[in-house]
This record gives C-alpha cells, sequence and structure tokens, in this order.
C-alpha cells in the first residue's frame, strides 16, 4: 500500500511539474488577458505561483528526507534502489519549482540555464524511474500474491492457534473434573461430585445419571443436579436407550425423547440434550484366576442445556463429556474394589471376633477342666488311694481261701476303677480321644476265676443265680492289657444285671478254640425260652497262629434264641426297641476296637 501510494504521488507531481513548466516558459505572459484592475491579476497571479512553488519546493525537499529515514530504518527492504531515484526525482522537481520562483522578476542568463539544466535532469531521472517501474511491477503483483498467501497462512495458524486454546481449555476444565471427581472414593459422592461439577463447567439446566434397575427391564432416574424428588423410569427396551448402549461417544437426543423429556427441568433447545453411557465395571471384573463373564451393565449420563438460549453442543463441549464419562467410570471401579475390600475387612474382623471368642470359650473350657482334674483328684484319687493301700494291708493277713479271693477281688476291682479315673484325669485322653494300652504277660485263668467271683457276688445281691465255665482249649497265658480285659467284662456283668429277664447283652472276641461262658438268671423264672437270640458261635481254624478268646453272657430264661457272635462287636438290645450306649459303653466299644 505505501509503494502504490508513493507511485501515484510521484506521478502526480511529475504532471504538476511538467505544467508548471510550461505556465513559466514566457515570462511576459504575451497571451494572458488578464484585468490589472481584478483580484485575478497579474501581480496577484504571480504572487500566488511563487508561493506555491516555493511550497511545493519544500514539501519536494522534505519527502526524500522522508525516504531516506525510511531506508535507513527498513533494512530488510528489497527496493531501496527505487527509493532512491525516486528521491532523486523528488529532489530535482522541488529545485525546479525553487528555480522558477526566482524567474518571475527580471533574472540573469545563468539562472535560466540553471534551470534549464534542472529541468533535463529532471526529465532523465523520470524517464528512467518510468522504465524501472515497468520492471518493477511484476515483481510487486509478486509480492502481492505472496503477501496474500502469507495471510492465508497466518489465518491458519490463527485458526490453528484458536484449536489449541480450545484444547488447552478442554483439558483445563478436564484436569479440574477429574480433580473434583477423584477427591472421594465413595461412589455416591463422586456422581454428585460429577453432576455439580458439569453443571457448571458448561452451564447445564440439568444433569442427570440413570440406572438399570435388578431385574434390567427399566433404566431409573437415581442422581439429578437439580433434586426434584420424582420416581422417573424409562424401558430399557427404548431405542434411544439401545443407540447409547451401541456407541462410546455422546449422543444428540431429539425434542421428542422420553429419556431427554425425564431429564430436563422445563423447555430445553433444539438439539439441547445430550447423552453418554458409563460403564458399572464390577468387583469381579478385577479378581485374579480364570476369567469369567460378566454381562456388560451401563448407566446413562443426561445432559441439558438451558432453553432460554439458542446454545448447541460443541464438539468441544462433547469431547469434555466423553472424558468425564470415562474418568467416572474409572473412579467408579476404584470406588467398588474399595468397598470390596472394605466388605472383605469387616467379614476378616467378623472371623478375628469369632476366633477370639472361640478362643476364649476354648481358655474357659481348659480352665474348667483343670478345676474338674483338681476337683477329682482330691475328691476320688486319694480315697482310692486309701482304699486301695487298706486292701493291700489286708491281703498281707492270715486269710482262708474265700477270704482272700473277695479281698483280692476288691483290690483288683480298685485297681481298674483308679483305672478308670485316670482315663478321665489324663489330658492325652482328652486331647486325642484314644484310650492308651499297657500289654504284658498275665494268666487269663486266674482273671476269669476273679471276675467270675465279683459277678457272682453281684449277681447274689441282685437275686440272680450265676454260673460259669471255662473251655479246655483256653490258654492260660496271654498278652495283653489285664486290667482294660477286666474292666470290659466287669461292663458286661454291670449291664447285664442292670437290665431285666428279657435284656441281654454280649461282647465277642471270635473265633477260637477255648469258650467262657457266663449266665445269669432270676431265682423265679423256671421257664426256659426255646426262641434263641443269640446267634452259634463256631469257631473257625486261624492261619496266623493266634487264638480268639470269646466272652458271652446269657440270660438264662433267653438262652434258647439268644447269642452273639462276630469280631470286636458290642450290642446291646432293650426289649427289641433299640440300642443305647452311654459313656461306658463307648469306653468299652473304644477299647475292644
Amino acid at each position: 500500500c505505501i509503494i502504490d501510494a508513493m507511485l501515484t504521488l510521484g506521478q502526480g507531481l511529475v504532471v504538476i511539474s511538467v505544467l508548471l513548466s510550461v505556465s513559466v516558459a514566457h515570462g511576459d505572459f504575451p497571451r494572458c488577458n488578464c484585468d490589472d484592475d481584478s483580484l485575478w491579476g497579474i501581480e496577484n497571479i504571480l504572487q500566488c505561483q511563487k508561493v506555491s512553488d516555493l511550497l511545493i519546493a519544500l514539501a519536494y525537499f522534505s519527502i526524500p528526507l522522508e525516504l531516506l529515514y525510511f531506508i535507513s530504518c527498513a533494512n530488510v527492504f528489497p527496493f531501496k534502489w527505487v527509493l532512491v531515484q525516486f528521491g532523486a526525482f523528488i529532489v530535482l522537481c522541488g529545485l525546479t519549482h525553487l528555480l522558477t520562483v526566482w524567474t518571475y522578476a527580471p533574472h540573469s542568463f545563468h539562472l535560466m540555464l540553471a534551470l534549464t539544466i534542472f529541468k533535463l535532469l529532471t526529465a532523465l531521472v523520470s524517464c528512467a524511474t518510468a522504465i524501472t517501474l515497468v520492471t518493477l511491477i511484476p515483481q510487486l503483483l509478486r509480492v502481492k500474491v505472496r503477501e496474500v498467501f502469507l495471510k492465508q497462512k497466518a489465518q491458519e495458524l490463527n485458526r490453528e492457534v484458536g484449536m489449541m486454546k480450545r484444547q488447552e481449555e478442554t483439558s483445563w476444565h478436564v484436569r479440574m473434573l477429574t480433580q473434583e471427581i477423584r477427591k472421594s472414593l465413595d461412589r455416591h459422592t463422586i456422581l454428585q461430585t460429577t453432576l455439580v461439577e458439569l453443571s457448571k463447567t458448561l452451564l447445564l439446566q440439568n444433569c442427570a445419571v440413570w440406572m438399570p434397575n435388578a431385574q434390567k427391564t427399566e433404566m431409573v432416574l437415581m442422581y439429578e443436579f437439580k433434586n426434584r424428588n420424582l420416581k422417573l423410569s424409562v424401558p430399557i427396551a427404548d431405542p434411544d436407550i439401545i443407540d447409547i448402549w451401541a456407541t462410546k461417544e455422546a449422543k444428540i437426543l431429539t425434542s421428542n425423547s422420553s429419556l431427554g423429556s425425564a431429564s430436563s427441568c422445563g423447555s430445553t433447545a433444539e438439539k439441547g440434550v445430550a447423552a453418554i453411557r458409563m460403564p458399572m465395571l464390577r468387583v469381579s471384573n478385577f479378581k485374579g484366576g480364570t476369567p469369567e463373564f460378566v454381562e456388560a451393565c451401563y448407566a446413562i449420563l443426561v445432559l441439558v442445556l438451558p432453553g432460554e438460549t439458542s446454545h448447541v453442543w460443541s464438539d468441544q463441549e462433547l469431547e469434555i463429556v466423553e472424558v468425564v464419562a470415562d474418568q467416572v467410570a474409572v473412579a467408579l471401579s476404584h470406588a467398588a474394589v474399595l468397598e470390596e475390600s472394605q466388605l472383605m475387612r469387616e467379614e476378616l474382623e467378623a472371623q478375628n471376633r469369632a476366633l477370639q471368642l472361640a478362643r476364649r470359650n476354648a481358655m474357659m473350657a481348659s480352665q474348667a477342666r483343670n478345676s474338674f482334674q483338681k476337683v477329682m483328684s482330691h475328691g476320688m484319687r486319694r480315697p482310692m488311694y486309701t482304699i486301695s493301700g487298706l486292701l493291700s494291708v489286708i491281703q498281707f493277713e492270715n486269710l482262708d481261701s474265700n477270704q482272700r479271693l473277695i479281698v483280692d477281688m476288691m483290690a483288683k476291682t480298685g485297681s481298674v476303677l483308679s483305672k478308670l479315673i485316670n482315663d478321665v484325669m489324663e489330658i492325652s485322653t482328652a486331647d486325642h480321644g484314644g484310650l492308651s494300652l499297657e500289654l504284658h504277660s498275665f494268666p487269663l485263668h486266674s482273671m476269669i476265676k476273679e471276675v467270675a467271683a465279683l459277678a457272682k457276688c453281684l449277681c447274689s445281691c441282685r437275686g440272680y443265680d450265676f454260673e460259669f465255665g471255662v473251655g479246655s482249649s483256653v490258654p492260660d497265658q496271654v498278652i495283653g492289657d489285664e486290667k482294660r480285659i477286666f474292666q470290659v467284662i466287669l461292663h458286661m456283668v454291670g449291664n447285664m444285671i442292670s437290665c431285666g429277664p428279657e435284656e441281654g447283652l454280649s461282647l465277642s472276641c471270635s473265633p477260637g478254640q477255648g469258650l467262657i461262658s457266663f449266665r445269669a438268671y432270676v431265682e423265679d423264672d423256671n421257664e426256659v425260652s426255646h426262641t434263641q437270640r443269640w446267634s452259634p458261635w463256631k469257631p473257625e481254624p486261624l492261619s496266623n497262629g493266634y487264638v480268639y478268646v470269646k466272652f458271652e453272657f446269657r440270660n438264662k430264661s433267653n438262652v434258647s434264641n439268644k447269642s452273639s457272635s462276630g469280631t470286636s462287636q458290642l450290642t446291646r438290645k432293650v426289649s427289641g426297641e433299640g440300642s443305647r450306649e452311654g459313656l461306658g459303653f463307648t469306653m468299652c466299644k473304644k477299647l475292644v476296637q
């Protein structure tokens, strides 16, 4: 623009200088018919021309100075030589006008010669400038094209800068929203914070979160920015819901959308409702091991613009919504993991409390057992020790055979009772659930006589007759726990006596080559039943060299049909109605096994 103005100004100055030169060619104005008495007389015109030439000369002298200053300041200007030509042309024109001022009065030959020379130089410089302009115009046009290209580039850069600014603004909004969302790990707080911050950032009329119900048949309004306390629902088969679930991008809802109408608080702008899905990640998605198929479940975030404005959703705002939806999904997943860990922690605390309670109960039971052992030790062991000591003293006295048999029987019974008390007192028995055996060699026939004597005494006290027999094949020296065997047989005798005439008990250690039979019956019972309750015992040959001895008790009234056989069996039948097992029976059963 500056160059065009300079060219126009130069052309105008050339035309004016030519006209002025022609006007002063004749100093006496022979062709002028001006009236000397009027305002535009010859003298007045000459004075005006002098002043004009003087002002033009001053202007011509100032313009080169300005061009010289421009050249000195603009080091990158590519057409300095053109400006030099213009400066010379203008200076010569100024000198021509300055000399012309002195030609209106009588002047000398040297003045006319100088004026002629300067006019000639002005003509030469003006022609050179005109020729230069002819070659310069195409370059100026190329510069103009380049200027247009640069303007386009500048506009593109401005658009890119604007886009970068918008992206930076979007990133700032997203960072701010993400920071607010991640301040909490509670699911309800995360969703409420999301609604509030999105409404503030995007100037929304309302913002709502819809979630599927337990049956997954409807989408229920769970959270919204403007709490209207409404229970709204939309069928999950709604076309808008299906379209939203099918894509990750935000979707603009139409004005007749049921989801948009239920989320808005009033009139909304055309295309002013946007919706996007939010994955509801479950805890099983994060558990290790074999992946299990978990059906995808989504919530829907609905955003409503105010209806009184013509604002519509821009790509930048939709991008913010998409990024925020992803961040909310991540925050909800973290909250789900935290809730699961808290639930597991609560379960572990409950289990720990139960364990502590069980530990206290076990300690109390242990203390109670220790107390029981102390009581048993003081209340039962000491009296038994006293009785055993007294019987030991009596055994050293001079006794007849019957007395010695009774005393030995009492000592044996006391020893068995002490063994029972020790079994109750032993911690190992309580801890391991087993009974220890002390195996050694002992005379079996002698033990049977002691048992028979004791059984006869007990049966006599209860009104029973008693008889026993020992088979010829029963060995005398055997290996076993004499006290335990005595305890089992004594238990059988006690149970037989405690039962009525119609009851019986059998303990079998079968089969063998010897038989020991114990029988008991009531004094006034003279009838013998012909029905056998006991299966007959049949000895079987042994290949390992061992002999098995069978102990058998029978009620004489039921001898015809009551018997028992088998290996390590202990049965008790009461009137055919079933079995009754007590503590003694259980202990004897374990001993036999």
